[in-house]
């Protein structure tokens, strides 16, 4: 990089991380409940950005982009049930979170159900959420690595000890308020790009042109009604399949709980909700646009086989370079055609002539499958030079373009975007990790009856702990097909009993704690069977499955053994 953009990276992380401990200069004498819940005084616009900002994690920014260039812009129809999920939640489970007062979502399962129910959901949220922790902080540590040649352990360190720092500092209430100016800086960020790459196209190439373009080959098509139970995004799997996952998400994972339990009433944590209901769809097309206008831009400059330098290194030497060369050589040629071919197009569109448009129209859609036939081939040897890698090169997409073909300076406020978005999710779930480890395991069942600094103290050194954690974690991490669905993938484990669990909680009252355990340990043992053994590409099918599965299975047990009077 320059070093002009150096000064913008630098500088604005800089002050990000000088941000977040300024707004912790009073933390000193927080209690233990003020550290893990915050001062619960958060207005409706904070804990909207919080949760968006909790949610958009430097995953969102630097997979999401490659997901559109690949795919177009489908995966939006994975939010499509945002909305429903946060006007259920706002309506049925938010006023019996603010009437108990709870710092956890887990202390709810406790009145409710028993001890046991608080530690099996607790553990089974600390083991996912964990995990996917580690992910968010490889994400940019990869574009790290991969820029600059550094050690990814030394990475992941840097990455994790900055967000350590400042949540140990201030705890809950530093993290929601450093996240509205990440927030700021990431939605920014976004919309720089977008009319970068617009006003970086061609002469005659406007914003029409290019979504035309686009469109030749599907990408701008939003929704797909075929249900498909194989499918992972179209309009069934995210109206129902994701809807649960979204409930789960936000109604039981303490990330997200966290967030709105700090605001100042149960109104301001409604709107708060329903802000992030509304405008995360339109921010995830966004983010998908820019995916799609990058596609569209390497339509008109030529664009490498495959976008990984990584990957192209492992070809280096290897018995499959020859082949790879050559398809290099048959992209280069493919590519000279279509430039050809989208003059013809783009000035067909612009003087309406309609035979020529859709002549031009034939022959992109057959250069377009022609050049993704080349793409399948490359990743095919790419794999046989190294067969532990993953070929896929969706997640190198943005960062190759930014790298390349964005002005100097701000290359480093786009670099800048994608860390603090790993940063405001990252602190959010350390924050999540340190009260659900302290609240419900630590305090609960180890070590009680200690004075409220001890357990201050121990929060600190929870949060460190994770942070230690996910940074071992992510060192050792592997990419999935891409970022975006492996943090999707591993959440659909696990959250699907976590809302069977809840749900049976507030609309099962006759079933008991016994019971819905039984149905918990069964349903998970099911789900993860499906998931590893059977097929991974429904799985967001197997949030409402994992729910339903705990629903039945408890009312079947409790109805079958009366286990006790154990409901409440």
């Amino acid at each position: 990089m320059h070093t002009l953009d150096w000064m913008v990276l630098v500088g604005t992380l800089a002050f990000v991380f000088l941000y977040g401990l300024w707004r912790t200069r009073k933390a000193r004498d927080v209690s233990s409940d003020d550290f893990l819940a915050g001062k619960r005084d958060l207005p409706w616009w904070t804990i909207g950005l919080s949760i968006m900002a909790t949610q958009a994690s430097a995953i969102t920014f630097l997979s999401t982009p490659g997901q559109g260039y690949s795919d177009g812009m489908q995966f939006v129809q994975f939010y499509f049930g945002l909305p429903i999920a946060m006007i259920f939640l706002a309506i049925f489970i938010l006023p019996v979170y603010y009437k108990l007062h709870i710092t956890t979502a887990y202390e709810f399962l406790e009145q409710r159900f028993d001890l046991r129910m608080r530690s099996l959901t607790a553990v089974l949220f600390l083991i996912q959420r964990g995990i996917a922790a580690s992910i968010s902080i490889y994400a940019p540590s990869i574009i790290l690595c991969a820029v600059f040649g550094w050690n990814l352990a030394l990475t992941n360190f840097a990455m994790a000890a900055f967000v350590v720092i400042y949540t140990t500092s201030g705890g809950s209430d530093a993290v929601s308020r450093t996240q509205e100016l990440q927030m700021s800086i990431m939605l920014g960020g976004l919309i720089t790009a977008f009319f970068l790459i617009l006003y970086n196209l061609p002469e005659g190439v406007g914003l029409n042109e290019a979504w035309e373009i686009a469109g030749v080959t599907g990408k701008t098509q939003v929704i797909d009604w075929t249900f498909d139970w194989g499918d992972r995004y179209n309009f069934w799997s995210g109206i129902l399949g994701a809807t649960f996952l979204f409930l789960s998400y936000f109604g039981t994972d303490q990330s997200q709980v966290g967030r709105y339990l700090s605001g100042r009433s149960l109104k301001q944590s409604r709107f708060g909700l329903l802000f992030n209901g509304f405008i995360k769809i339109p921010m995830q097309f966004l983010v998908l646009s820019v995916g799609v206008m990058v596609f569209v831009f390497f339509q008109f400059q030529r664009p490498p086989l495959h976008f990984s330098d990584a990957h192209r290194v492992k070809v280096a030497g290897s018995a499959q370079e020859a082949a790879f060369v050559q398809l290099e050589a048959r992209a280069d040629s493919v590519f000279v055609q279509k430039r050809q071919v989208l003059n013809d197009f783009t000035t067909a569109i612009q003087t309406g002539e309609a035979e020529r448009e859709a002549s031009a129209r034939v022959s992109l859609i057959d250069l377009e499958k022609q050049r993704a036939t080349l793409r399948a081939e490359a990743e095919t040897l790419i794999k046989a030079a190294d067969p532990g890698t993953d070929s896929s090169d969706k997640d190198y997409v943005f960062i190759h373009y930014i790298l390349r073909h964005i002005p100097k300076g701000i290359i480093g406020l786009m670099i800048a975007m994608i860390f603090c978005a790993s940063w405001s999710t990252t602190a959010s779930e350390l924050s999540a990790l340190s009260a659900t480890s302290v609240s419900d395991i630590y305090r609960r069942s180890l070590v009680q009856g200690r004075d409220d600094h001890h357990y201050l103290k121990a929060s600190k050194w929870a949060t460190v702990l994770w942070g230690v954690f996910i940074m071992l974690f992510a060192t050792y991490a592997g990419l999935f097909d891409n970022l975006i669905q492996a943090v999707n993938m591993v959440g659909s484990i696990f959250y699907g009993t976590i809302l069977g669990i809840f749900f049976t909680a507030f609309f099962l009252k006759k079933v008991g704690g016994q019971a819905v355990f039984y149905a918990a340990v069964i349903t998970q043992a099911i789900v993860a069977y499906l998931f590893f053994y059977v097929d991974k590409n429904p799985y967001l099918w197997y949030n409402p499955l994992g729910c339903g599965l705990v629903m039945i299975l408890g009312w079947l047990l409790e109805s079958a053994f009366s286990f006790g009077k154990s409901a409440k």
